[in-house]
Order: structure tokens, then C-alpha cells, then sequence
């Protein structure tokens, strides 16, 4: 097997995208594997953003146990058909985030379901903080929008790292999937449980 050939095995292993679009994308990186993974996660997003309009009526509920019975979590994600709930690769990708959803205990699902009062809480002790620190006033607001988008990553699940690919934000993982399955897929919900 020629390095190409095994090159763009890699690269559909990786992505999970079809041989075609592996190929086409790996000479149009002049045979970078890394540049083609990033045009393809960036072709994801972009097929992503169009079917974000479609609704998602199917789904499953997926659950994952850990630490010897100490954490459970329950995850309901959703697509557009029975087809794509049934799907082995999509399957996957519920059992992947209900395993980062007890790996990691996000406390909200979107940055939108954060409250404006822990928003506010949050900001008043960075701003605390930074002027202990002696930072100038004026300074302060633009220092806690890089703090608030901080807190976004570790407290709100599509904005978390996944645990599988620190490269990967929960959200980009969902799109590379809407990518490859062809349909719309949304994270209706999680429950983390743990005694």
C-alpha cells in the first residue's frame, strides 16, 4: 500500500468522512493530512450551519454508567429521522457525550442557559480578583470577557473540550457528525447523577 493511499485511510479513519471527499480533500492539501483534516472539519461546520434550520423529532435516550455505579448520566439527542437514530455511528457519538458528560459535569447545556445572575456573580469576583491584583479599571471588562469565555469551556457542554480529542469542542464534534450522517443532530438534553 502506497503512502497515499495510506494517508487518506488515516484521514477517513479520523473524520469518518467517504473515501471520495477524504481523497479530493488530501491532494487539495498538497498532502498534508493535517491541512485536509482542518478543511474538512471547516466544510463540516459549513454543511453543519445549513441543516441547523431542519427539525430533529427522532432520536435516543443514551445512558452511561460509571465508577462502579457512582455516576450515571442520561443524554437525548436528537436527528431528523428513525434511520439516522438507529445508525451505528450515531449511536456512538450519544454514548461518546453521555461518557464526557460524566467525565466532565457540565452544569449547563448552552451558554444561553446560563443565568444573567451567575453570569454577573462570576464577573464581580474576576473584577475583584483583578483589582487585588492591581489591574487598571479600565482593563477590567475586556480581561472578564476572556475570563467569562473560560467559565463557558468548563461549565457549559458544547462549549467543553471532549475528553476523546482536545481539539475538539463538544459542539465541533456534534457538527463533524451532521457532516458525515447528512442530517440535522441537537443535544436536547443531560442529567448527571453521583452519590
Amino acid at each position: 500500500m502506497n503512502e497515499d493511499i495510506k494517508k487518506v485511510t488515516e484521514l477517513r479513519a479520523r473524520t469518518g468522512v467517504g473515501l471520495m471527499a477524504a481523497k479530493k480533500a488530501f491532494e487539495e492539501a498538497g498532502g498534508d493530512l493535517d491541512q485536509a483534516i482542518d478543511a474538512l472539519r471547516k466544510a463540516g461546520a459549513a454543511k453543519a450551519a445549513k441543516k441547523a434550520e431542519r427539525e430533529t423529532h427522532e432520536g435516543l435516550v443514551e445512558s452511561y454508567i460509571h465508577a462502579g455505579g457512582k455516576v450515571g448520566v442520561l443524554v437525548v439527542l436528537n436527528c431528523e429521522t428513525d434511520f439516522v437514530a438507529r445508525n451505528d455511528s450515531f449511536k456512538e457519538l450519544a454514548k461518546d457525550i453521555a461518557m464526557h458528560v460524566a467525565a466532565s459535569s457540565p452544569e449547563y447545556l448552552t451558554v444561553e442557559e446560563v443565568p444573567a445572575s451567575v453570569l454577573e456573580k462570576e464577573k464581580e469576583i474576576y473584577k475583584e480578583l483583578l483589582r487585588k491584583e492591581g489591574k487598571p479599571e479600565e482593563m477590567l471588562d475586556k480581561i472578564c470577557e476572556g475570563k467569562v469565555s473560560k467559565f463557558y469551556e468548563e461549565k457549559v457542554l458544547l462549549k467543553q473540550t471532549f475528553i476523546k480529542d482536545e481539539d475538539t469542542t463538544i459542539e465541533e464534534l456534534i457538527q463533524g457528525k451532521i457532516a458525515v450522517l447528512g442530517e440535522n443532530i441537537t443535544l436536547a438534553k443531560f442529567a448527571r447523577f453521583s452519590l
